[in-house]
């Protein structure tokens, strides 16, 4: 062989060479990694023998636990079923010994009830021989008494059927006066009842009122700065004091009283108005007819707007709405008004809280009873225009202003001039009364107080038998003392009638007079 074919094979077998080498060494390290992996398979199939021997040991001591724990249960629960066993077999020989007593009972009552069956029995056969013995009984009583209807009716000439009329008329009789001695009884006791309740829901009505003691004139005083102004009011030959008087329709009153002057008017709205007219001429300092003029009708519309603000201030007081305007209007002209010293809107004020407070005691209509207080003296107002009682005056101004019918009638039935015929007119009544005849609601002269006590003593003394005369309580109450010996009771009671018409007719008073006859018999002797 050549040395180039030499070089050829040697170049042809070098990698081969080297190709056998590297698979060798490649063998080799392969089988350093299989005998790696082998350890590391062999060291965890180690730990996992021991980790499955772990977790065999713990189920198995789980698995221990809970047989344990299940064998407690189920001896727990067969003993609690053991004691329900013996509960219920105690429980069952009770009730069947308790059936046992129930079925001998009921033998027991069985054959009770067979006994009053048969008792039964022999009672029903009783009582029809009973029924027969009475039906022939009967018939025998019937035999007799008729033959005892025909001899009392031949005896005493009656027939029965007369004699039954005549007993049934005196049964009649006897139930009539009985009845109406019973009605007797009720209407005393209800009249009783009924003064205690009025009197009750009078006096709580009058403790609850807190009103204000009023008393006025019919003369108004206007203050001058001097006695000077007092020519210059008077004018020039008393041309001012005279168109004064002509446009205010007020007497002007001037004296020797120092810095003042009177005003006298019988309509109280009127001088009202002429006083103020009278201070803004004194303000003003221009004293003269003209001035008069322009000054009066300013003072007319502010005393018309007093008038209207007066009214709604009431209204407003008692709570009371829809009120006709001109009705406002006549309410707050009472407001220059006075009836004994009392003024009139004041009264009316208080009289509507008075008949609020009994009405609300009595379960009524508190706001119409406020309303019919309120208006009941709203034709005083007019009385010195209209002729004719106050009372039918506003009777018809409130009718003519859309008042109901209850706020008319008892308008018109307060002074007693139209019969009472609702309770709401006579609360109004009574409101009246005590709003004008509490301490200090009202005044008169001393004179006219004196003559008014005189005369009653004196009507009280003209009768025949009255031993002693008494006026009480400032002269609203009269106590008459008879003689015994000359006055019966029927006799006293007349008397007391009498006064009671004489004292009305002839005497001008606020509120009542009651008047009181005492007859009185003592017997006395003396033991020695």
């Amino acid at each position: 062989m050549s040395g180039a074919d030499m070089l050829v094979a040697a170049a042809f077998i070098a990698p081969v060479l080297v190709a056998l080498v590297v698979v060798g060494a490649a063998l080799r390290y392969a089988a350093v990694v299989r005998r790696r992996h082998a350890q590391a398979i062999e060291a965890d199939l180690v730990q996992a023998r021991e980790r499955a021997e772990r977790i065999r040991a713990e189920a198995e001591s789980e698995a221990e636990e809970k047989l344990r724990s299940a064998e407690e249960r189920v001896a727990q629960w067969r003993s609690r079923v053991e004691a329900e066993h013996e509960a219920a077999k105690a429980e069952l020989s009770e009730r069947r010994t308790e059936a046992q007593h129930r079925e001998a009972r009921l033998a027991e009552r069985e054959r009770r009830l067979d006994d009053e069956v048969t008792a039964l029995e022999e009672s029903r056969r009783s009582l029809a021989e009973r029924e027969t013995a009475l039906q022939q009984r009967e018939h025998e009583l019937s035999r007799v008494d008729d033959e005892r209807r025909a001899i009392l009716e031949a005896s005493a000439a009656l027939t029965a059927e007369e004699a039954k009329a005549e007993l049934v008329a005196d049964i009649e009789n006897q139930a009539k006066r009985e009845a109406a001695l019973l009605v007797r009884d009720i209407e005393k006791e209800a009249r009783k009842n009924a003064e205690e309740r009025a009197r009750k829901i009078v006096t709580l009505a009058i403790q609850r009122l807190a009103t204000e003691q009023t008393t006025e004139s019919v003369v108004s005083v206007a203050h001058l700065p001097g006695d000077e102004m007092k020519g210059r009011i008077i004018g020039r030959e008393g041309r001012n004091i005279r168109a004064f008087e002509t446009v205010t329709g007020v007497n002007l009153i001037i004296d020797d009283t120092p810095e003042a002057v009177l005003l006298s008017c019988f309509d109280p709205v009127r001088r009202e108005v002429g006083r103020l007219t009278l201070e803004k001429l004194v303000l003003d300092g221009r004293i003269h007819p003209h001035r008069i003029e322009e000054l009066y009708e300013a003072s007319r519309a502010e005393v018309d707007q007093l008038c209207v603000r007066a009214g709604e201030d009431a209204l407003l007081d008692v709570g009371i709405t829809d009120v006709h305007p001109e009705l406002v209007t006549l309410l707050g002209q009472l407001r220059y008004r006075t009836s004994y010293g009392q003024n009139v809107l004041a009264h009316l004020i208080e009289s509507a809280h008075l008949a609020g407070m009994m009405a609300a005691e009595l379960g009524m209509d508190v706001r119409l009873m406020k309303r019919c207080a309120l208006l009941h003296d709203i034709g005083k107002a007019l009385t010195h225009e209209v002729e004719g009682s106050h009372a039918l005056i506003g009777a018809e101004i409130a009718r003519r202003y859309g008042e109901s019918e209850d706020v008319v009638h008892a308008i018109e039935a307060h002074h007693n001039e139209v019969e009472v015929r609702t309770v709401e007119a006579v609360l109004t009544q009574a409101a009246d009364a005590i709003s004008g005849g509490r301490p200090g609601a009202r005044r008169e002269s001393l004179e006219a107080y004196v003559e008014r006590l005189q005369r009653m003593e004196e009507i009280a003394m003209a009768n025949e038998g009255v031993q002693k005369v008494f006026a009480m309580q400032a002269g609203r109450e009269v106590r008459v003392m008879v003689r015994p010996d000359t006055v019966d009771d029927v006799q006293a009671q007349v008397i007391a009638r009498d006064i009671a018409k004489r004292v009305e007719g002839e005497l001008t008073y606020p509120g009542q007079i009651r008047v009181t006859v005492i007859r009185e018999s003592r017997a006395t002797e003396t033991a020695r």
